[in-house]
């Protein structure tokens, strides 16, 4: 899909930003770009769309040399993200979102309704979001039009540049649990820059880690965690608290308490929970903490206005769980197979004794092995 065939950039104060860059990104794929300020990371992403050109090399996507192609024509089939979303504040939300796909001569009729169908994708109703303005929102809301913008003209490429760093905490997990879930739907390439090594460990199907701009490793999360390439990864990722002496704590070490619904709850009593506890999953039990499913605030979302359904009725029961016996490589493996973030631990007969996230996985063990950061 993407292709860097030999590509460095030297900017005109003969600063080189980067060394001979030679990588691929498949169709289809969430590729992350990670390092330290500095590193090239920015520099590369823009490269995509030529808002940088480089000094030497090609940049191919499909079969095409980006260098030949109108630079303006390209990015309007490029979506982009910024992390300050840049959304305009004297145009109403579907306005903003509508955009490109104006700026394309696209019929009116044919993207008002993908307008509506984008903001019901990212859980904001369209008949009480289209026609307010950017200041009426919240930075979180805010930020999930600036995605849906980005896919509002169906670009078959989205370069995110750190689009969630400026958010707190909650809003970033919940958009970053909201990009993987709309990623599963719509398979499009996307090439995210970020400094969290959590958020890159957390959504990305393969991670690119720069230094000085030099690609040091390139792979996908689980293999980086287990096999780090030197020592500037292993500090960059905490990989010397994450294996020490080369052995992994076991799930049950790992794994933390579970938020849990009865399969009867209704779905605004769910969306209550999930807002009480700060979760955007509940793992539904029966009687004797038996455990049936899981339900995500996305499926709850989907089905809301129908009154009569109950958690029973939505829930996902072939969802990835493990077993408490078994060693927390395999969790990991499960965890990256399945593009999963919660993953359900169960005893022998089936009851649910807790749950390992992505996230709990690096904190647990940061407190286990030393007090040292854990990202950038």
């Amino acid at each position: 899909m993407i292709r860097f065939d030999k590509v460095s950039k030297v900017f005109s104060d003969g600063f080189q930003a980067l060394d001979n860059l030679s990588f691929h990104i498949d169709e289809g794929e969430l590729f992350v770009l990670i390092g330290p300020s500095g590193c090239g990371k920015t520099t590369t992403m823009k490269m995509i769309n030529r808002l940088n050109e480089p000094s030497q090399g090609i940049i191919w996507i499909g079969n095409k040399d980006i260098s030949k192609e109108n630079p303006v024509e390209l990015r309007r089939n490029i979506g982009y993200v910024i992390q300050h979303i840049g959304l305009l504040p004297h145009m109403t939300i579907g306005e903003n979102v509508a955009l490109v796909p104006k700026l394309k001569k696209v019929n009116p009729s044919s993207y008002q309704q993908r307008v509506d169908d984008l903001l019901s994708m990212v859980g904001l109703d369209p008949n009480v979001y289209r026609d307010r303005y950017p200041a009426e929102l919240s930075g979180g809301q805010q930020q999930r039009v600036g995605v849906i913008r980005a896919l509002a003209a169906e670009p078959p490429i989205i370069l995110m540049d750190e689009p969630f760093s400026a958010l707190d905490p909650i809003s970033r997990e919940q958009l970053q649990d909201e990009l993987i879930r709309l990623q599963q739907e719509i398979k499009k390439t996307i090439v995210f820059v970020t400094h969290d090594m959590d958020e890159a460990l957390k959504i990305a199907d393969r991670i690119c880690i720069m230094q000085d701009g030099k690609i040091v490793q390139l792979d996908s999360p689980d293999h980086i965690l287990r096999h780090p390439a030197n020592d500037f990864v292993r500090s960059f990722i905490g990989e010397d608290r994450l294996n020490a002496a080369g052995i992994l704590p076991d799930v049950e070490e790992v794994m933390i308490k579970p938020v849990t619904a009865g399969p009867s709850r209704g779905l605004a009593e769910a969306i209550k929970l999930m807002q009480k506890q700060k979760v955007d999953s509940l793992l539904i039990t029966g009687p004797s903490n038996k455990y049936l499913g899981i339900v995500k605030a996305w499926d709850i979302q989907q089905h809301y206005r129908d009154e009569k359904l109950t958690l029973k009725d939505i829930m996902v029961t072939d969802f990835a769980t493990i077993q408490r016996n078994r060693p927390l490589s395999e969790a990991i493996d499960i965890i990256s197979e399945n593009n999963v973030s919660n993953l359900p631990v169960l005893s022998a007969e089936g009851e649910l004794v807790g749950v390992i996230t992505r996230a709990s996985l690096v904190d647990v063990m940061a407190d286990k092995y030393g007090n040292g950061t854990m990202d950038s």
